[in-house]
């Protein structure tokens, strides 16, 4: 028994320190954000050094959308035209971002967000970590 508490409470502690992502936390996704880094299901990790585009995300209301910009020269970003609609879905403990296009559906969990981290995964247990862009400019 003594074997079984010394396993199961460190377990126990790290669970109770996680804390459920609020309403007032989906607002930090709003902005731009640069993947960093992909997790695979079978646990390999593909590391983005170099981006040549960022994603914006704006969500209000429970509803917005999610473009692909490029960073440009002067600071600025420049829009590619498409447009990801999103719809959120608070689930238990869970949020789930609603993705739609005129060509496809699907679901991503947001599994973490901070002012300076944001964590999705998607349908097929692949994650996506993101950071925020450091901006440039050679003006």
């Amino acid at each position: 028994m003594r074997r079984l508490i010394i396993i199961f409470l460190p377990i126990l502690l790290l669970a109770s320190c996680q804390r459920d992502i609020t309403s007032e936390d989906l607002l930090k996704i709003n902005g731009y954000w640069e993947i960093e880094k992909v997790i695979l299901p079978n646990g390999e990790n593909k590391d983005y050094t170099i981006n040549e585009t960022n994603d914006y995300f704006e969500i209000k209301n429970n509803e917005g959308f999610r473009n692909k910009v490029i960073a440009q020269l002067n600071g600025k970003y420049l829009e590619n035209g498409l447009s990801e609609k999103i719809k959120v879905e608070f689930n238990e403990s869970q949020i789930l971002l609603h993705y739609a296009t005129p060509y496809a559906k699907w679901t991503e969990e947001v599994i973490e967000v901070s002012d300076e981290k944001l964590v999705l995964k998607n349908q097929e247990n692949i994650e996506y970590h993101y950071k925020k862009p450091i901006p440039f400019s050679l003006k």
